[in-house]
């Protein structure tokens, strides 16, 4: 009898933290980074160009990490600091949604299947699909591709892209790009494809051996992911947002992280 009170109590105090949890994942986030004069971000760390962990310091280096300074600094001032938390393209969303952190920018496209369980910023990045390929190879388009094997990244919505293009294709999911990038180098598929501008990364850091190609066979507006009914925060980050594309900051940024990648034309990206 002992033991099933122990039992009982025990469920009961799980039971009881978890709502705990919840009541904090509804509190107001917008009320809550001013209070710590922090926002916690979700980020990847192995998308050069994007976030990328510099292996010289152990610091988050990209696009997405400035941006993300830089939308804080907006919102909680020249003292507010960004804290990062490493993420990767399947635990994004649930570390949101679970309250472990206070937004995701981490490449995430603004899909509708996605926008039922969060709510998107404007788009600050415009991306598109396109392939990862060995110097020289024939893929040049996505019809190429059928009866070939491409490799995605799960969790990614370009699993679901080349099906629609290359109906014929064979699709092999991995889990990150560093398993991605060596499964391709080891003909173990044809061709991998994501979003333009991280394949440019991926490329840049082959040494030569891999190219992108493939023009864009979609569009990818990346947007900076929030919980639903967080509406001042919402509210807050696309004005922090604005605000950085018409001084000019946007653009800068841009340059310094896409300026210098061979056959990406960065100054499509320009907001005038």
């Amino acid at each position: 009898m002992k033991k099933l009170v122990c039992s009982i109590l025990l469920f009961l105090g799980i039971f009881l933290l978890s709502g705990c949890g919840n009541k904090v994942t509804d509190q107001s986030a917008l009320k809550n980074v001013h209070s710590t004069n922090t926002i916690t971000w979700a980020v990847e760390g192995d998308k050069k160009l994007f976030s990328l962990i510099d292996i010289r310091d152990d610091r988050e280096k990209g696009f997405d990490i400035d941006m993300a300074k830089a939308i804080t600094r907006e919102i909680l001032g020249p003292k507010g600091q960004a804290r990062f938390t490493l993420a990767t393209s399947q635990s994004r969303i649930p570390l949101l949604k679970n309250g472990n952190v206070d937004a995701v920018i981490a490449t995430l496209t603004i899909t509708p299947e996605r926008a039922k369980v969060i709510s998107f910023s404007k788009p600050y990045f415009q991306a598109g699909k396109s392939f990862l390929v060995p110097k020289g190879s024939k893929i040049k388009k996505p019809s190429d591709l059928n009866g070939k094997t491409v490799i995605g990244i799960v969790g990614d919505n370009s699993v679901e892209a080349i099906k629609k293009v290359a109906p014929k294709a064979k699709v092999v999911a991995m889990q990150d790009y560093g398993q991605a990038v060596s499964a391709l180098k080891s003909h173990q598929g044809d061709a991998l494809t994501s979003d333009n501008g991280i394949l440019y990364g991926l490329a840049a850091q082959s040494s030569g051996s891999l190219e992108v190609t493939g023009g864009t066979y979609t569009k990818e507006p990346y947007g900076i992911a929030v919980n639903k009914n967080q509406g001042p925060f919402h509210k807050a980050i696309n004005q922090a947002i604005h605000k950085i594309q018409k001084s000019g900051e946007y653009n800068l940024l841009i340059k310094k992280w896409f300026g210098q990648v061979p056959g990406f034309n960065y100054k499509e990206m320009y907001i005038k």
